[in-house]
């Protein structure tokens, strides 16, 4: 790594997903990161505000662990899964809430352990920064979401302008990781008792439950799936599954494959029901349908009738750099009151 002038100005980008946090410190001129770090989990809504502000202090303690950088750093833009919604001030966790008032108080303590006091910090919903991690950090499009959770999220002016679901496991979250997994269980026990087609889901869900080898009594693989998935409980841990019914489907079990079908029927839905314009932007982030996502293809199908060219990406890190570094866009905000 160069090592750059102990006068070079900093940002400090945050993407803080469900499944992991990540940090990166960069040049405020341009570059790669100085420095990356990760921690666990850093949803605003589930993750309880002290264990999150532990994960970022974490995460920013490793990427300004070189001296010098703490005070260097300008602007500090972070992503958070739960926290697209500002809520009531000395209400955190309510209705309404989203997590923002969360992320917020558990970002400025992180940066305060760590002696950062830069001229601009700014929370943000994880979409937001996923979309600016296309090339040229576009400022307006469509960012789809899928992989323990869904959602479709509008983008104008680098902030969310609508969405469409993005509801949590039990009230939406269509065509999601948790979804897929839920629905080759509901189906392979529906094979079962004869309410729908046999599927190859049962065995296969039956073994991943630790039954090796699988029960040759129906009944009993009726149990394992039922326990198993209650024992489950935590949508993240079910939504594991999910490569089940990916696998069934490329061994040509019908209906794995028409479980895969409805849910990326459901994302594009979600996308439709934004009005998307034909060619406009669409940045795609999640297990399902980033990078190699398993889900890529069949989704791509089902956009084209709005020529909707997806452009996957990673994570969100890129885009809280980028949007960290065009900081002057956003109206500085320093104090941890909710807005």
């Amino acid at each position: 790594m160069t090592r750059t002038a102990r006068t070079t100005t900093l940002v400090l980008g945050i993407d803080a997903g469900g499944s992991g946090l990540r940090a990166a410190v960069a040049a405020a001129d341009g570059g790669p990161p100085l420095a990356t770090a990760s921690a666990g989990a850093g949803n605003a809504r589930s993750v309880p505000e002290r264990l999150l502000e532990e994960r970022l202090a974490h995460a920013v303690g490793e990427v300004l662990a070189a001296d010098g950088r703490a005070e260097r750093v300008r602007c500090v833009v972070a992503g958070f899964a739960g926290a697209g919604v500002a809520g009531t001030p000395g209400a955190p966790g309510a209705p309404g809430d989203g997590g923002h008032g969360r992320a917020r108080r558990a970002l400025d303590a992180a940066l305060a352990r760590h002696g950062v006091r830069a001229a601009s910090v700014h929370v943000m919903a994880d979409s937001e920064v996923a979309f600016a991690a296309a090339p040229g950090t576009p400022p307006d499009g469509l960012v789809l979401v899928a992989g323990t959770g869904a959602a479709a999220v509008r983008i104008r002016g680098h902030r969310r302008a609508a969405a469409a679901d993005g509801c949590g496991w039990l009230t939406g979250d269509d065509g999601s990781g948790f979804w897929i997994a839920r629905e080759g269980l509901r189906r392979a026990l529906r094979g079962l008792d004869g309410r729908g087609p046999a599927t190859t889901l049962l065995p296969r869900l039956a073994t991943a439950f630790g039954a090796t080898p699988a029960p040759a009594d129906p009944y009993a693989l009726r149990y394992v799936l039922i326990d198993g998935a209650r024992a489950a409980s935590e949508p993240a841990r079910l939504a594991r599954l999910c490569p089940v019914v990916f696998d069934a489907a490329a061994d040509g079990d019908p209906v794995a494959e028409g479980i895969l079908d409805e849910a990326a029927g459901l994302l594009a839905d979600s996308a439709a029901a934004l009005r998307p314009r034909r060619g406009e932007p669409l940045v795609t982030v999640g297990g399902l349908i980033g990078p190699a996502g398993p889900l890529l293809p069949r989704l791509t199908t089902r956009l084209s009738p709005w020529s909707l060219t997806p452009h996957p990406v990673a994570n969100g890190l890129p885009g809280a750099v980028a949007l960290a570094r065009r900081g002057e866009l956003f109206r500085p905000v320093r104090t941890s009151s909710l807005r």
